[in-house]
């Protein structure tokens, strides 16, 4: 008796480490399971949340195409003072109105064209075409300054500061500057604290690579894309025809804008 009842506390201790070692394994296999249940859940969370920041970004977008004007005015705004080398102008404006003419939306951008531009002409202008896309076309300095004309038809500085101002001041249906003038980048970092887009050049740029970035530009802006799009296919126009400068502009747009939906043509 006394053997046999060794046997069973052996047998009965035997039993409790095995039952302990199933309650371990079902105990990690339950801490297993919840947490791949709350990894789950967080993923499920943050697709929800991805989802539903995808929904409010369409909505926006959606409002914005809906509240975009059925036509916009490009003001074109030349300057080639009689004291500074001489630049192709009238062929990069005909270019890119031939360019235009050839889009899809070519009847919802309107381009207007000022030449020889003196400084305040630049608000007159302004006022009487309220545009939605202002370009600067001329020379530029390395001072952050647009080349102007005074009344003698010679260079007259302007610099960053009253580019910014005049932005400021004039008309809220503004979306993008174009400055298509050598060192301008300065100019289009600070004019996208009151306008939505701004392109700039980081150094020189050379007459024809100035006309075939512009005019490919604009044909995609008319086509309904976005400034990112239009953008990156005049880059692609350079590259195209061989020209070494698509590295000069760059975009600038204004702080929580994505310029990949931001649309100024309602397609």
């Amino acid at each position: 008796m006394a053997r046999i009842e060794g046997d069973i506390v052996t047998e009965e201790k035997k039993l409790g480490r095995e039952v302990e070692r199933e309650q371990k394994k079902r105990d990690v296999a339950e801490k297993k399971r919840l947490a791949e249940n709350e990894k789950r859940m967080k993923e499920v969370g943050g697709l929800l949340n991805k989802h539903a920041k995808m929904h409010q970004e369409t909505n926006r977008s959606l409002e914005q195409l809906q509240n975009l004007p059925e036509e916009i005015t490009v003001l074109f705004m030349a300057s080639n003072p009689l004291d500074a080398p001489q630049l192709r102008l009238d062929e990069e404006a005909r270019t890119i109105q031939e360019m235009i003419r050839k889009s899809e939306h070519r009847n919802s951008v309107s381009f207007q064209t000022r030449w020889a531009i003196r400084a305040l002409d630049v608000i007159q202008a302004i006022n009487e075409e309220n545009p939605t896309i202002i370009h600067f076309s001329g020379h530029g300095s390395d001072q952050d300054e647009v080349v102007f004309q005074d009344n003698q038809g010679n260079a007259k500085l302007v610099s960053k500061e009253a580019i910014v101002q005049t932005m400021m001041s004039t008309s809220d249906e503004i979306k993008l500057v174009f400055f298509n003038t050598c060192f301008s980048y300065g100019q289009a970092q600070e004019v996208v604290q009151h306008v939505d887009a701004a392109i700039g050049m980081t150094t020189t740029i050379g007459d024809e690579a100035a006309r075939v970035f512009a005019a490919q530009f604009y044909s995609a802006i008319g086509f309904g894309l976005s400034v990112k799009q239009a953008f990156e296919q005049g880059k692609a126009a350079l590259m195209l025809e061989g020209i070494p400068e698509e590295n000069t502009p760059q975009l600038y747009v204004k702080d929580g804008l994505d310029p990949s939906v931001l649309i100024i043509v309602k397609p």
